[in-house]
């Protein structure tokens, strides 16, 4: 009787998992076909966008840049690479969508609340970044690196590693601008807290410094200093809203206890 009731519960159990296998699926499945067909509609626009990437190299170089390929099938490499970056883009809000639908049947209604304030919150910090880096960041550091020693470099760069460093530097400012949102809700589940963050700020300034080297391989002071002056104010938001965020856990904590 045991045994039959044990063999029940497992065969339960494994058409659950084999359920949300199928789910998963089923999302997978929409959110390449989303990306797939927003490549092939990228071709259309795909040369105008490289235009538009190459505007901080023209600024730099006061002239209309081309870029080098130095193998036969780069050109069109760079080319299916960028349109792939404009379909990955377009097709996020139906990526957002499939895994909304994916996780929300098992989220409570208070966690659901959550995700309706991260969510927007991350992709505008994320907006702002790359706003900031495009703006601001991108034609300084392509400014400097363009005219370092003209007498001795010639400023002849190639299409992959312009747009690769480019993009690299547009994805990854947006993502150090989560820094906010992520110590939040970091502290509203305990994992920090404010005091913590005010006593290792040596820590951060360094560990800023270095992110802020990685993210812009320029050695010049200016383009460092404007990579790291809102990585720093957002290190002190991140300390006002730990210690907002470790107050709710508190909160929690009291009236679970």
């Amino acid at each position: 009787m045991t045994d039959v009731s044990s063999e029940t519960e497992f065969t339960e159990e494994q058409m659950t998992l084999l359920g949300h296998l199928n789910e998963l699926r089923i999302r997978l499945t929409w959110a390449f076909a989303s990306i797939l067909l927003m490549t092939i509609i990228s071709f259309i626009f795909a040369e105008p966008l490289l235009d538009f990437l190459l505007s901080p190299y023209n600024n730099a170089i006061q002239s209309s840049a081309q870029l080098q390929t130095l193998r036969p099938t780069e050109g069109i490499e760079t080319f299916f690479k960028v349109s792939l970056m404009a379909g990955a883009i377009l097709s996020m809000p139906m990526i957002l969508y499939q895994l909304w639908l994916f996780i929300s049947p098992g989220l409570t209604t208070e966690e659901r609340r959550y995700v309706y304030v991260f969510v927007p919150s991350a992709l505008v910090l994320f907006l702002l970044g790359i706003a900031f880096a495009w703006f601001i960041l991108a034609p300084a550091a392509i400014f400097f690196l363009a005219g370092f020693l003209p007498d001795i470099f010639k400023t002849d760069w190639t299409g992959q590693e312009y747009i690769g460093f480019l993009t690299r530097m547009l994805f990854w400012l947006g993502v150090s601008f989560e820094l906010p949102v992520v110590v939040y809700f970091m502290a509203r589940v305990g994992l920090v807290t404010s005091q913590v963050l005010r006593e290792q700020w040596r820590i951060a300034v360094v560990t800023v410094a270095v992110l802020a080297a990685v993210i812009t391989p320029s050695i010049d002071p200016v383009t460092m200093l404007l990579t790291m002056a809102p990585l720093l104010v957002l290190y002190a938001m991140s300390i006002l809203l730990a210690r907002v965020g470790y107050r709710q856990f508190e909160a929690r904590m009291a009236v679970d206890g």
